[in-house]
């Protein structure tokens, strides 16, 4: 579904409005509605009932460099500041986006199209929560009126009515040629030189990565891969940030970062792995071995104590019990974090505290990144960055973007990383890493590879 783009400045414009009205719909496949538009396009779903996708940009905020978040944060201002919505709350104006691990991060392919930070509030939006679905239409500018704004509406009405109830999910395209972008005797060696950083006393933790590089048999569909990982993961965030019509970022993350409701905070320590059993007792002998491994315990509280300490600068924290969360192909160590603001936050000022984490970073966070920087040999770009939305009262939630990947055409880049503490096994960290690839990898093959 093609929509108008409104062209937004370098900053913006304190002039400018943003107007946006919504309507209550029949239901529709989301994945037909995105098949059907051309980029930007986004895609965002929480565990917890939120879903929306949306296509064209009524506005983009865009920042690079240290004062990123400081930047997001004016324009964020600015661009609410003048806001006019009819509708309900749940279909207000929200920018969807994310932001890249690094700060100083150099858009260089495959990364080209996605700068340091970038949100944009979608021209049309599908959002369905509490058993019901609507329709938004946005504009944003000095010129931006209800009339411009009612015609988008009722245009985009239109060509919902000629989109099919459900949307085929087809088939994987296959897997023509894949390799790892740091081989397992690299690997071996990243890990031992790790290790032997934190024996010398420089660290305590670094969170090492590498990707999967696939070359596929066929161009991807990367609405028909949402939509199968909405079936095979549940309980996981989904996402999508595709800025133009090239490369589409996307994956099932299941961390969230964290999330702001007015002074109240949830956000989570997730940190382990174990893989899922084939029967119930082995499911739950690695359940106890998550529990009981002495590495694992203090790695998961490396990143507990951290969120906790982080957060306390800004109001109470409660830090809940520690227990084991099962995806469908892994499972982890939680613990869940909450807080109450002690005075009124943005939730960029949250994100910007807590990213990166010690579960996609290390400890000390300058002496892991360093660590990062001079051992792996790829780009992390967006992998591991906070990708989420946020309004006008500056509420919003984040997730981690792990368990994600870079598509494009016919090539796709998976990524996966492990946590290294001191007694880490490089041969046990290489074999941790393989089912964290599969989330994609499985619904680009089918699960048959």
């Amino acid at each position: 579904m093609s929509t108008p783009e409104q062209e937004s400045p370098e900053g913006l414009a304190a002039a400018g409005r943003l107007v946006s009205r919504s309507r209550r719909v029949d239901d529709v496949s989301f994945p037909a509605f995105l098949a059907d538009s051309d980029g930007p396009r986004v895609h965002w779903a929480s565990p917890t009932g939120l879903e929306l996708v949306g296509s064209g940009a009524a506005v983009r905020l865009t920042a690079a460099g240290d004062d990123r978040f400081d930047r997001l944060r004016t324009d964020a201002r600015t661009l609410f500041d003048r806001l006019d919505h009819e509708g309900p709350a749940v279909t207000r104006p929200r920018a969807v986006g994310g932001l890249s691990f690094d700060a100083d991060h150099d858009p260089i392919p495959p990364w080209e199209s996605f700068p340091a930070a970038r949100f944009l509030v979608p021209a049309v939006q599908l959002t369905r929560a509490d058993d019901a679905t609507h329709l938004t239409a946005a504009a944003y500018g000095p010129d931006a009126s209800e009339t411009a704004v009612a015609r988008r509406l009722d245009a985009a009405h239109r060509r919902l009515s000629e989109l099919p109830m459900m949307q085929s999910s087809g088939g994987p395209p296959g897997v023509a040629a894949r390799r790892w972008l740091t081989d397992r005797d690299d690997w071996l060696a990243q890990v031992t030189d790790a290790t032997d950083r934190i024996a010398d006393g420089h660290l305590l933790k670094v969170v090492l990565a590498t990707a999967l590089s696939v070359e596929l048999d066929a161009p991807v569909s990367v609405p028909a891969v949402l939509e199968r990982l909405r079936r095979t993961y549940p309980d996981c965030y989904r996402f999508l940030v595709q800025p133009g019509d090239g490369a589409a970022f996307f994956g099932p993350p299941p961390e969230r970062l964290v999330e702001l409701d007015g002074r109240a905070v949830r956000t989570e320590a997730l940190a382990g792995s174990m893989p899922r059993g084939d029967t119930p007792e082995a499911d739950a002998e690695h359940a106890r071995s998550l529990l009981d491994s002495e590495k694992i315990r203090h790695e998961q509280g490396l990143v507990a104590d951290t969120v906790r300490e982080q957060l306390s600068a800004y109001g109470d924290v409660t830090v809940g019990d520690r227990r084991v969360r099962k995806l469908t192909n892994i499972q982890h160590l939680q613990t869940p974090i909450t807080a109450t603001l002690s005075a009124d936050r943005h939730v960029l000022e949250l994100v910007e505290a807590l990213h990166p984490t010690p579960a996609v970073g290390g400890l000390p966070l300058d002496g892991a990144l360093a660590t990062i920087r001079e051992t792996e040999r790829f780009d992390r770009g967006w992998y591991a960055s906070p990708v989420g939305w946020f309004d006008a009262d500056g509420d919003g939630e984040f997730a981690v973007a792990i368990r994600s990947g870079l598509v494009g055409d016919t090539g796709a880049t998976l990524f996966a990383g492990n946590g290294i503490v001191a007694d880490s096994d490089p041969a046990a960290e290489w074999d941790e890493l393989q089912p964290k690839v599969r989330p994609i990898l499985d619904e680009l093959t089918d699960g048959r590879e």
